[in-house]
């Protein structure tokens, strides 16, 4: 299998590589960070019009890839330059979703989205649901033509910017079956709707989102009403190997500052970098995120596969980088000393970020669990 990337992807990478490090710059970011939007529409418009949200869209839904590795360069990109606009959510989770159980007259919304002209949350994550992609409290329930939603949703990302919501909701069976979820799409301004936002301690914001009977009419069910397991499944799969490929760059980042200062920061009138036991660490390092570029390319490449090898893939790269992400953020911090904690240091910045992206769409643990589980249904 050829795992060379198109001439197209590669200049896709490349302009945004570029455009990133010329227009998005660490002090830029950390501005964009702290403000109270949590992310820049400015920016957001820009990323529009080079194409790169477009870049995650499949052609029939109005972008030009939308393929798993398309998915991996442009988060790559992301995830080196410590970007926190949402692409996530809006564009990948999201409008995932509204590509695959949509009716025409909803993925019309699509263009909007690949345009950047509004933003869509992805509300699934409730309290206490441990990452369970099945266990949905929120309920739905028929109220004349139309559904009355009540429940609770928890760390929507950008959920304060987005214009309107998918809301996964429980119309039928127990609170962790699979079968029975429906799927909806619910405006930010909808009677009942509730938003609360909080900042992150990676940079950006999410939000709390309640639902106090919020009134909506039939057109707002989005594919079959209980069927939207399989729909959760697929966005999710798309949003696991785009976190993973954004762990892998800024992975990157983080093993090239390491570098700089390992030849540049001196002891006893010679580089650092030149003790034997500092070479050896970052030689492992080095070995592990090779490991984790392998585990991303893994489950790009069948990310439009068969579920189970789709699915055992996508945990398997999960698991990994949770693993070797926590690895890098802990190994750069220490072979940098006391400033790698200071604030004013961007690697800071990207130790905080790889750890957090292990606690996205599952842990560690939870991963290597499915991973393992999956692997049995399959020998069966």
């Amino acid at each position: 299998m050829n795992f060379e990337h198109t001439e197209e992807r590669r200049m896709l990478a490349d302009s945004l590589n570029r455009f990133i490090a010329e227009q998005y710059g660490f002090e830029t970011r950390d501005r964009i960070a702290a403000s109270s939007e949590g992310y820049s529409k400015a920016m957001w418009q820009q990323f529009a019009e080079l194409g790169v949200i477009g870049a995650l869209l499949r052609e029939e839904d109005g972008g030009f890839g939308g393929g798993g590795f398309d998915i991996a360069v442009v988060f790559e990109a992301l995830g080196r330059g410590l970007v926190i606009e949402p692409f996530l959510g809006s564009a990948v989770l999201a409008a995932e979703a509204i590509a695959a159980a949509g009716s025409d007259e909803q993925k019309a919304r699509l263009a909007s989205i690949a345009d950047g002209s509004a933003i869509a949350g992805f509300a699934h994550d409730e309290p206490e649901t441990h990452y369970e992609l099945a266990r949905v409290q929120t309920r739905a329930e028929r109220g004349g033509e139309g559904w009355v939603l009540n429940g609770a949703k928890a760390v929507v990302a950008q959920g304060e910017a987005a214009d309107w919501f998918v809301v996964s909701a429980r119309s039928a069976g127990a609170v962790d079956d699979e079968a029975g979820i429906s799927l909806f799409l619910v405006a930010r301004d909808a009677p009942g709707v509730q938003i609360v936002g909080s900042p992150t301690i990676d940079g950006g914001r999410v939000a709390e989102l309640r639902f106090n009977d919020v009134q909506l009419d039939a057109g707002a069910l989005l594919g079959a009403e209980g069927q939207g397991y399989a729909v959760l499944e697929r966005a999710v799969g798309r949003g696991v190997l785009a976190l993973c490929a954004e762990s892998l760059g800024a992975m990157e980042a983080a093993k090239a500052a390491t570098l700089d200062y390992l030849r540049t920061r001196k002891q006893f009138g010679v580089p650092i970098g030149s003790f034997q036991a500092l070479q050896h660490r970052m030689a492992d390092l080095l070995l592990e995120i090779e490991q984790a570029r392998s585990a991303v390319i893994n489950a790009a490449a069948v990310l439009d596969g068969d579920r189970i090898v789709r699915e055992r893939a996508l945990s398997a790269a999960k698991a990994s980088i949770g693993r070797i992400g926590t690895l890098v953020a802990e190994e750069c911090i220490q072979l940098h000393g006391g400033i790698g904690m200071t604030w004013e240091l961007p690697l800071a910045h990207y130790a905080k970020r790889l750890v957090m992206i292990d606690h996205q769409l599952g842990d560690e643990d939870h991963h290597l669990a499915r991973y393992i589980a999956l692997g049995r249904r399959l020998a069966a």
